[in-house]
C-alpha cells in the first residue's frame, strides 16, 4: 500500500492511497464467506457455494463492493498513522479506481487538529473580587439562620410584609377557570416574591376570608406565560416570630455554645466561599486570556457540529427539563434566532480552542492523571448526574468513556499549570495567592477542570472519532 497526504488548509488534508489487488485478498475471502451465508443456490450447500458460481449468479461487483467496504477501514487507518495524522471525525472517502485483479485507489478527505504553537504564557495578569467579608455580610447569614429558625402564631388583623399567610387561588382566562388553575391550602410568605407578580400588593392589607382580584403572568402550567384574572382568598394571617440572638440561639441553631462562636464560624464560612469564587474567577479568566494569546484554526465541519450539538442538546434535553419550548426560551432571553445562532457558534469556537490549546498544553508540559485525581472527578460526574458512584463508574466503563474522562482531568491539570504561572490581584491590588496550604491538589485540578468545562460546554470530538468506519 502507498498513501500520500495533501493538505487543503491548516485544519483539513486529502490522502491519497493505492492498494495492490493482492492486498485485497482477506477482505475478498471474507466477502465471498459473508455473501455464501446469505444466500441459497440449488444443487449447492449452504455456505458451500464455490466463488465462480458466486460471480456468475451474483456479479462479481457485489462482492467487490462489499471486499472494498471491509478493507477501507483497515487501509486508512494504516494510511493516517503513516502519515501521523491527528484526525477529527469521519472522513469523506471517494473511491477513484477500482481494477478488478490489479488496483484499488481511493482518497479520503478528514479533519485533523491545527498544529498549535503556545506562547509565553507567565505574563498573564487577571484581576478578580476581593475575598472581604463585612460585618454586614455576617449579620445577613446569621438572619438567614435565625430566618430558618422563626415560628408562626394565627393572628386576626391584616396580613402585612412577612406574615405568612394561607392562600387559595383561582386563574381565569376569558372568563374560564383553567383545569389546572386552582390550588388551595398555600402558604406564601408576603414580599418573598416566590408566587406570582401582583400577589404581595393583593393580599397585603387582607384579614382572613378577605379576596382580592388580579391579573398576572402564569408562571407554570398549561397557560404558562399567559395573563390571567387570579382571584386569591386568605384563609390565615399568621405572623412569624424569630428567635433572640443571644447564646440560647446558637445553641439551638448550630453546635456552638455562643453567638460570638457562631457568628465566627459564619464568617470563616463566607471567606471560604469568597476565595472559591476568587479561585473559579481566576481560572475562567486566565483561560480567556490564554485563548487570545492563541491562533487556532477551527475546522469548519467539526465547528458545524459542535454547534448542531449543543442546539440538539437545549431543544431536546436541558429545555424539556424546564418545560418550555425554544421560542419561549429564546422570548425569556430576550433574543433572536439570529443573536442565538450567533452566540451558539461563538460559544462553540471557544469550546473547541479550549480542548485544542489545553491538549497541546498537556503534551507540552508531559502531564499524567493519577488515579485519585480520576476518582475525584468520577465521583464529581456521578453526583451530578444523579447516579452512584458505582453505578456511574459502570456506565463509564461499558460506554468507553474512560479516556473522556481522562482528558477533561488532564485539561484541568494544564489550566492549573498556567493558573499557577499567571499574575492574580484582587480589586484592591492585592496580590492573590491562590496556592492554600489548606487546599487539597486535587481539589485544586478538579476546580480547574469545572472551569474548563463550563469554557467547553459540549464535548467536542476526539482524535481518532470514526477512524475505523470510512465506507465507499
Amino acid at each position: 500500500m502507498k498513501s500520500a497526504v495533501e493538505t487543503l488548509n491548516p485544519t483539513r488534508v486529502r490522502l491519497t492511497v493505492e492498494v495492490p489487488f493482492e492486498e485485497l485478498k482477506d477482505s475478498l475471502d471474507a466477502a465471498y464467506k459473508k455473501i455464501n451465508e446469505q444466500v441459497t443456490v440449488k444443487g449447492f450447500r449452504k455456505g458451500k457455494i464455490p466463488a465462480r458460481v458466486i460471480d456468475q449468479r451474483f456479479g462479481r461487483g457485489a462482492v467487490l463492493e462489499e471486499a472494498v467496504n471491509d478493507a477501507l477501514p483497515k487501509f486508512y487507518t494504516e494510511a493516517v498513522n503513516e502519515g501521523e495524522l491527528n484526525v477529527l471525525g469521519q472522513p469523506d472517502v471517494d473511491i477513484k479506481e477500482l481494477k478488478d485483479g490489479e488496483l484499488l485507489s481511493f482518497t479520503a478527505e478528514v479533519d485533523i487538529r491545527p498544529e498549535i504553537t503556545i506562547p509565553d504564557y507567565s505574563g498573564i495578569e487577571v484581576t478578580v473580587d476581593a475575598a472581604e467579608v463585612s460585618d454586614e455580610d455576617v449579620d445577613k447569614s446569621v438572619e438567614q439562620l435565625r430566618d430558618r429558625f422563626a415560628s408562626t402564631n394565627a393572628v386576626e388583623r391584616a396580613a402585612a410584609e412577612g406574615d405568612v399567610v394561607t392562600l387559595d387561588l383561582e386563574a381565569k382566562i376569558d372568563g374560564e377557570v383553567l383545569e389546572d388553575g386552582v390550588a388551595n391550602g398555600i402558604d406564601y410568605v408576603i414580599g418573598s416574591g416566590d408566587l406570582l407578580d401582583g400577589i404581595d400588593d393583593a393580599v397585603t392589607g387582607l384579614e382572613a376570608g378577605g379576596e382580592a382580584t388580579f391579573t398576572s403572568e402564569l408562571k407554570g402550567g398549561s397557560a404558562e406565560g399567559k395573563p390571567a384574572e387570579v382571584t386569591v382568598k386568605v384563609t390565615e394571617v399568621k405572623a412569624r416570630e424569630l428567635p433572640e440572638l443571644d447564646d440560647e440561639f446558637a445553641q439551638t441553631a448550630s453546635e456552638f455554645d455562643t453567638l460570638e462562636e457562631l457568628r465566627a464560624d459564619s464568617r470563616k464560612r463566607l471567606v471560604s466561599m469568597k476565595q472559591y469564587d476568587q479561585a473559579t474567577q481566576a481560572q475562567e479568566r486566565v483561560l480567556d486570556e490564554l485563548l487570545k494569546l492563541v491562533e487556532v484554526p477551527i475546522p469548519e465541519k467539526l465547528l458545524a457540529d459542535e454547534v448542531e450539538t449543543r442546539k440538539h442538546n437545549l431543544e431536546h434535553h436541558q429545555l424539556p427539563q424546564m418545560g418550555v419550548e425554544l421560542e419561549q426560551y429564546l422570548e425569556i432571553q430576550g433574543k433572536t434566532q439570529e443573536e442565538f445562532d450567533t452566540e451558539t457558534s461563538e460559544q462553540a469556537v471557544k469550546g473547541i480552542k479550549t480542548q485544542f490549546i489545553l491538549d497541546e498544553l498537556v503534551n507540552k508540559e508531559k502531564l499524567n492523571v493519577n488515579q485519585e485525581e480520576l476518582t475525584e472527578h468520577l465521583m464529581r460526574r456521578a453526583q451530578s448526574s444523579g447516579m452512584s458512584p458505582d453505578q456511574f463508574a459502570q456506565a463509564v466503563v461499558e460506554g468507553g468513556q474512560v479516556p473522556m474522562l481522562v482528558g477533561e482531568v488532564a485539561r484541568g491539570k494544564a489550566l492549573a499549570v498556567v493558573v499557577e504561572a499567571a499574575k492574580v490581584v484582587d480589586t484592591n491590588g492585592e496580590t492573590v495567592d491562590l496556592d492554600d496550604d489548606e487546599d487539597d491538589e486535587t481539589e485544586t485540578v478538579e476546580g480547574a477542570t469545572e472551569s474548563v468545562e463550563a469554557a467547553e460546554s459540549a464535548e467536542t470530538p476526539e482524535a481518532g472519532d470514526g477512524e475505523d468506519k470510512p465506507t465507499a
